[in-house]
């Protein structure tokens, strides 16, 4: 089905923010998914931190930044199952989803 993006050996189901890996399953927050989604969107490229804070959040502030720091950790976690999944840190930009094979 075409709202299903493959992320390493994961589904993800942004329209009904089901993230799925085998028989395990995970409904995510609507700050996860789009969070996931502007990730896979640029997929082995940088997301700026800017504007995931603008489009999510609506503002970018130091709350707003150490919430989504948060919601990086959470997702790092969802995703562990696949060790070829990575989000880096991008010093001073932001973050960036890639696939090692």
């Amino acid at each position: 089905h075409s709202c299903i993006k493959k992320i390493g050996s994961y589904d993800f189901n942004y329209e009904r923010r089901v993230l799925s890996h085998g028989a395990e399953i995970r409904i995510l927050t609507t700050k996860e998914a789009e969070l996931l989604n502007m990730l896979a969107e640029s997929m082995n490229l940088p997301l700026s931190k800017h504007d995931a804070l603008i489009r999510i959040w609506g503002e970018d502030s130091y709350h707003n930044g150490r919430s989504m720091d948060v919601y990086i950790a959470k997702l790092r976690k969802y995703l562990q199952f696949d060790a070829d999944i990575h989000i880096m840190n991008i010093h001073g930009l932001g973050y960036k989803l890639s696939i090692l094979s």
